[in-house]
């Protein structure tokens, strides 16, 4: 199988080779960060420059679309491929340097806020140009897709450069049971900047998060101006926590999910990954809007413009949700577990939101509002070979079991080419047949999958979805929210992924500071976010929320060992 010790593979086919990269300059110079003569300004590494700071570089004429791409596919080499081995690229778009080269003249604008600007998306993510689309998967390894998926058409009319494609955890982490965030058999394992070290089961001591992991670990890294990342349930939030980054997992119709591989299309969505929340509600402007051939996105609310609402002074009178009750310790499943650290983290984080403006009001959500509806999992036999647990049933979401097989296949049906595969029977069929190179961990969850009709007739897949809304939606957040009179609830890291993900709502995760430590193991200091979570089509005001307390905090430290180059 692939050796995830030696880092990643070199590109795919078509990829930039290591001479023209070696070819490139070694130095882009500086981006500058104020007005005036370049010579006058303050520098600012390009790896841990802001997409509006390399905006207002790309307008005043102080950097191309050129120099950026080649800056960071520098970068790309020298930290993803080589030094620590990052493994966060998939492969390099072969065409980002004509794209950057034709983009060198135009200048960000209203139309076209994004121009030159050089954007990963995650390998789940079609586009239908040189790049492959594969999942992570050496089933789909070569595949490529019809076209671009409506989100990375939305990019290019944008003005962006796609850069190349993230590496993810394998189907999005719905493969098999215990499978490592970042880890797929195509490419092995992602690396955490600020911990890369390898255990001795190969695996990270501090995982990157996922499934989204090559996506934020790039942005972290300052291997791309920006990423794009999908979630189903805490997809983009927990690679967000783990890098230090800002994300907006939206509300499930905001963003077109067509020609995006799938897992449930009752949660899936794709949105972005950035340094700062500015950013992230610039690309949100970008990427917000319906699409004919996603029903979801027919009911679609927005503003006008998602950064006109950000405001240091945005916390003052919201009414902000902790889920953590200290009369009622046993109904806790989002602070209690916390490490001692990650408490006081926390703590501080309440007190600065507090500092703010904010009216905190500590109430536990109801038991039946967090753990799911009768109903809503099933039993899956785990075979995972590294799992301590192997031999024991698992329990998994019914609801994702059940639409994968209809979804997946969909997907293949409609979007895929250059593969042989056309149903999930022949992803699994191929997976068995090279077992020793695509089934490290094994595919319990796809066989579960498989064992459904693949068209959704079934009672108890509308039972599960009825119960998980029923638990997560109506007697969880609604009333949770409503009870209380809440703009938002704020989660440590991903904790809240869930119980917001079920009914497709959304939330927005800052930078909250830094912990260590991952069991027993003792690591460097990693990060740990705050994730503000609401009702659907609020992300205006979660972003707002969000900007307030990272201009009170800049919690956000770049990876050690990353320096410009």
């Amino acid at each position: 199988m692939t050796e995830p010790t030696k880092g990643a593979r070199p590109p795919a086919d078509g990829g930039l080779k290591r001479r023209e990269l070696a070819m490139m300059p070694a130095v882009l110079g500086v981006v500058g960060s104020g007005s005036g003569p370049a010579s006058a300004q303050p520098a600012t590494a390009v790896g841990n420059a802001s997409l509006s700071d390399l905006q207002e570089a790309l307008a005043q004429g102080r950097v191309t679309s050129s120099e950026l791409t080649r800056a960071y596919l520098a970068r790309i080499e020298a930290y993803d491929r080589q030094g620590p081995g990052l493994n966060s690229v998939r492969t390099t778009n072969p065409d980002a340097l004509s794209i950057a080269a034709g983009l060198d003249a135009v200048k960000p604008s209203a139309t076209q806020p994004l121009a030159g600007l050089p954007i990963l998306v995650k390998d789940n993510i079609a586009t239908g140009d040189r790049q492959p689309t594969t999942a992570g998967s050496l089933a789909l390894e070569g595949a490529h897709a019809r076209d671009d998926a409506p989100v990375v058409r939305k990019l290019r009319e944008a003005g962006a450069v796609i850069l190349g494609k993230a590496n993810l955890t394998e189907f999005a982490n719905i493969l098999a049971i215990g499978m490592p965030s970042g880890y797929s058999s195509i490419a092995g394992y992602v690396r955490n900047p600020y911990s890369p070290t390898l255990m001795a089961n190969e695996a990270p001591a501090v995982l990157p998060g996922g499934s989204s992991a090559g996506s934020a670990v790039a942005v972290a890294a300052g291997l791309c101006a920006a990423a794009i990342g999908t979630e189903t349930s805490g997809s983009l939030l927990s690679p967000a926590t783990q890098n230090g980054l800002v994300t907006v997992k939206p509300t499930v119709g905001l963003i077109s999910r067509s020609g995006i591989i799938p897992i449930s299309h009752s949660q899936d969505t794709a949105g972005p990954m950035t340094r700062t929340v500015r950013d992230s509600a610039i690309l949100l402007n970008v990427l917000a809007g319906r699409d004919p051939d996603d029903p979801a996105t027919h009911l679609l609310q927005r503003p006008d413009d998602y950064t006109s609402g950000l405001d240091k002074d945005g916390l003052k009178g919201a009414r902000i949700g902790v889920p953590s009750d200290p009369d009622d310790p046993l109904n806790d499943p989002f602070y209690g577990p916390l490490s001692p650290r990650a408490k006081e983290v926390m703590a501080q984080a309440i007190k600065v939101l507090e500092e703010l403006g904010a009216t905190i009001v500590r109430a536990a959500i109801p038991a039946i509002g967090w753990i799911g509806g009768p109903g809503t999992t099933m039993p899956v036999l785990n075979r995972n070979p590294f799992s301590p647990a192997r031999g024991t049933p698992w329990p998994a979401s019914v609801v994702f079991l059940y639409e994968l097989k209809r979804d997946l296949n969909l997907y293949l049906r409609d979007w895929a080419t250059g593969t042989q595969m056309k149903t999930m029977t022949d992803i699994i069929a191929f997976n068995t047949a090279n077992a020793d190179k695509a089934l490290r961990y094994g595919q319990d969850l796809f066989l579960a999958a498989e064992a459904t009709r693949g068209d959704l007739s079934e009672l108890e897949y509308k039972s599960a979805r009825a119960m998980d809304l029923m638990a997560a939606k109506e007697r969880g957040m609604d009333a949770y929210m409503s009870q209380h009179r809440l703009d938002a609830v704020v989660f440590p890291g991903a904790s809240g992924s869930t119980i917001a993900a079920k009914p497709g709502y959304p939330s927005v995760q800052v930078p909250a500071g830094f912990i260590s430590g991952v069991g027993k193991t003792e690591t460097p200091d990693y990060p740990l976010g705050l994730s503000f979570a609401g009702r659907a089509w609020s992300e205006a005001t979660l972003l707002r929320l969000a900007y307030a307390y990272e201009q009170a905090t800049n919690a956000r430290r770049p990876p050690p060992d990353l320096p410009a180059l």
